[in-house]
C-alpha cells in the first residue's frame, strides 16, 4: 500500500491539512481496498493550529517511511523551518521520495533548497514573496499545480483537491481517480496548466456567459471530428468570442479542452477494456491510431499500451 505522511508543523491551515487527509483516505482501488495509508506526522507532541491545538501520531520517523509526503501551508509561511524539518525532508528526498506542497506549504519545501532550478506555484497572494525569497525557483502565479516529477506544488486550497487527484491518477490510474472525486465531489477535468483565478464576463443578456452547458456538450461529444467552427455554432458565439471566453473561464482553449477530454476517454476505455488500441483511437475521436498515440504520448506522458499495462484493472 503507497503510504502518505501529512506533515503538521506550527500555524498549519487546517483546510491544508484535511484535504489530503480526506482525499487520500477515500481513495479505494477497483477491488474496494484503501489506496493509501495515511499518516499525520509532526516534529512534536503538539502542533498549534490557531483555533486547535492538534496531536499527531508520528513522528519525524514517519517521513523515512514514506512514499509521499505532503507539505501543508502555514499560517506565517515565511517563517523560520525547523532544521530537523529540513534535514529529514532532504533526506527523503535523497531517498527518491516524492514531495508535494499545498498552497503556502511551497516555501518549506523552498527552504530546503530541493525546489531550486525548477518551476514551482503557490497561493497567488504568495506568489511574489516566493519569487523574492528563492529567486532560484521559476515561480509561475497562474497555474493550479505544477508537477516536476518528484517534486510538486499546488497553489490554494481548492487546487489541493486538483493535485491530489492528479497524483492518484498518477499512480492508480484515472478510473481510481475519477471514482476518489466522485466521493469528493470534485471534478476530474482541471489539469495544473488552469488560471488559479477565472475572470468571468458579465452575464449575457440571454445567460450565456457561462461554458458549462457547451463543455457537458462537449464531452458528450468528443468522438466527434468537432471544429472551432461546430463548437462556436453550438455555443452561438462567433469563434474569436468563444476562444476569447473559454481562456477566461477554462485557462486552456476549446481544442485542447477537447483533446484532454478524448484523451480521458481513451484512458477509460484502456483500463476497462480489452479492445485495441485502434478502436480505442476511433471510439475516443482521434483521426488515425498514429494521431492518437501521439496526442496520448503528449498529455499522459507515456504510450497507450504502457497505460493499459500499468493500469488495466484486472
Amino acid at each position: 500500500m503507497h503510504t502518505v505522511a501529512v506533515l503538521a508543523l506550527d500555524g498549519v491551515i487546517p483546510a491544508d491539512l484535511s484535504i489530503p487527509v480526506q482525499v487520500f483516505e477515500l481513495a479505494r482501488l477497483p477491488d474496494g481496498r484503501p489506496a493509501y495509508e495515511v499518516r499525520v506526522c509532526a516534529p512534536g507532541p503538539q502542533i498549534d493550529a490557531g483555533s486547535f491545538a492538534l496531536r499527531a501520531p508520528y513522528g519525524l520517523d514517519a517521513l523515512a517511511d514514506a512514499d509521499t509526503i505532503i507539505l501543508p501551508g502555514t499560517a506565517d509561511p515565511a517563517g523560520p523551518v525547523p532544521e530537523q524539518v529540513l534535514d529529514a525532508l532532504r533526506k527523503a528526498a535523497a531517498d527518491g521520495t516524492r514531495i508535494a506542497s499545498i498552497c503556502v506549504g511551497a516555501f518549506v519545501l523552498a527552504a530546503t533548497g530541493l525546489l531550486d532550478g525548477l518551476r514551482a506555484t503557490t497561493h497567488w497572494q504568495g506568489t511574489a514573496l516566493l519569487a523574492s525569497l528563492h529567486p532560484a525557483i521559476e515561480v509561475d502565479p497562474d497555474v493550479l499545480y505544477v508537477d516536476n516529477g518528484q517534486f510538486l506544488t499546488s497553489a490554494g486550497a481548492a487546487a489541493a483537491f486538483d493535485l491530489c487527484l492528479h497524483m492518484i491518477r498518477r499512480d492508480h490510474g484515472s478510473a481510481v481517480a475519477a471514482g476518489t472525486g466522485r466521493v469528493c465531489v470534485m471534478p476530474l477535468e482541471r489539469d495544473g496548466g488552469q488560471a488559479q483565478f477565472i475572470v468571468h464576463e458579465p452575464p449575457a443578456a440571454d445567460g450565456g456567459a457561462t461554458l458549462e452547458p457547451l463543455l457537458r456538450w462537449m464531452a458528450a461529444n468528443a468522438a466527434r471530428d468537432l471544429t472551432l467552427a461546430d463548437l462556436a455554432a453550438q455555443a452561438r458565439l462567433s469563434p474569436r468570442t468563444l476562444s476569447r471566453r473559454f481562456r477566461e473561464q477554462t485557462g486552456t482553449t476549446p481544442l485542447q479542452w477537447l483533446h484532454h477530454a478524448r484523451v480521458r476517454r481513451a484512458q477509460h476505455l484502456l483500463e476497462t477494456t480489452a479492445r485495441p488500441v485502434e478502436r480505442i483511437a476511433a471510439e475516443a475521436g482521434f483521426g488515425s491510431p498514429t494521431a492518437f498515440r501521439d496526442r496520448f504520448r503528449q498529455i499522459v506522458g507515456t504510450s497507450p499500451q504502457a497505460y493499459r499495462r500499468a493500469f488495466r484493472l484486472s
